[in-house]
């Protein structure tokens, strides 16, 4: 499954900078992570590197996707 921040974030910035694939940014007041690039870090680390590093777990699961296609969502982003 793709991650989500929930209202939780102090925009701290420490999950951005750890993710693989981009796809963790500033939004207007939390940060964001872009669903399609989302691969909870599959392809390249046992763990959402995001999830590790925020201080205030405020990043939760989002939509629920097959470790498959989380790999190919990587492999596509990698090439």
């Amino acid at each position: 499954m793709s991650l989500k921040i929930n209202d939780d974030c102090t925009s701290c910035d420490a999950c951005a900078p750890t993710c693989p694939n981009d796809a963790i940014s500033a939004g207007d007041v939390i940060y964001v992570i872009a669903a399609d690039h989302c691969t909870e870090c599959v392809g390249a680390e046992n763990t959402p590197q995001c999830q590790i590093v925020c201080p205030v777990d405020a990043i939760v699961a989002g939509v629920s996707e097959s470790k498959e296609t989380l790999l190919a969502r990587y492999h596509a982003l990698h090439g």
